[in-house]
C-alpha cells in the first residue's frame, strides 16, 4: 500500500463530459491510466452546470447542452509525483483547465468494505 501523509499536492483537471481519449471517455481513460501508473487515487466529479474559456454554458437545464456537462478529476499526490502526472495530463488533455494546490493529508487508508465478502 502507498503511503500518503503530510504535505501533498491536489491536482484538479476540469474537462467536459463529452471529451474523448481514443474514442473513450477521457475521464475514465485518465483515471485508468493513473491507476496503472501507481498514483495514490483519483476521483471523478460530475457537475450540473458550468462554463469554460469559450463562455459556453453547459447545464442540465438546457437539453441540447446537457451532453457536455463539466467534469472535475481530483488527484492528491506526493509533490515528487506531480511532474510526471503533469506530463500525462499534457499528453491526454488537449483542452480544459488544470490547477495545483498544496494540501495537508490527514488520513489516507484503505477501507474494509467489500474485502471480507466472498
Amino acid at each position: 500500500m502507498r503511503v500518503l501523509d503530510g504535505e501533498a499536492t491536489l491536482v484538479r483537471v476540469f474537462i467536459g463530459e463529452g471529451d474523448r481519449w481514443h474514442h473513450r471517455s477521457l475521464a475514465l481513460a485518465l483515471i485508468e491510466r493513473l491507476r496503472k501508473e501507481g498514483y495514490s487515487g483519483a476521483t471523478v466529479l460530475h457537475g450540473v452546470a458550468g462554463f469554460g474559456a469559450r463562455s459556453v454554458l453547459h447545464t442540465t437545464q438546457i437539453l441540447r447542452l446537457s451532453e457536455d456537462l463539466p467534469v472535475v478529476i481530483e488527484v492528491v499526490e506526493a509533490h515528487e509525483r506531480v511532474e510526471p502526472l503533469l506530463a500525462i495530463l499534457d499528453e491526454m488533455v488537449p483542452e480544459g483547465l488544470v490547477t495545483l494546490e498544496k494540501v495537508r493529508v490527514v488520513k489516507y487508508s484503505p477501507g474494509t468494505r467489500g474485502l471480507d465478502k466472498e
